[in-house]
């Protein structure tokens, strides 16, 4: 192999590990929107709704 792509497969591994690394970060940090449930904050109304019904 000469040298040339000797440094280009190097440069491409250090490059995919840290692909990986930063997408496994990301899921760690991350829920699924599916698995939180429903909480109180998306069934109460909003804060918009009550300013609404205060100027009325």
């Amino acid at each position: 192999m000469n040298k040339n792509k000797l440094i280009f497969l190097v440069l491409a591994v250090i490059f995919l590990l840290a692909m990986f690394w930063i997408g496994y970060d990301i899921s760690t940090r991350t829920t699924f929107p599916g698995s939180k449930g429903n909480l109180k904050e998306r069934i109460a109304p909003s804060d918009s709704l009550k300013i609404d019904d205060k100027e009325k």
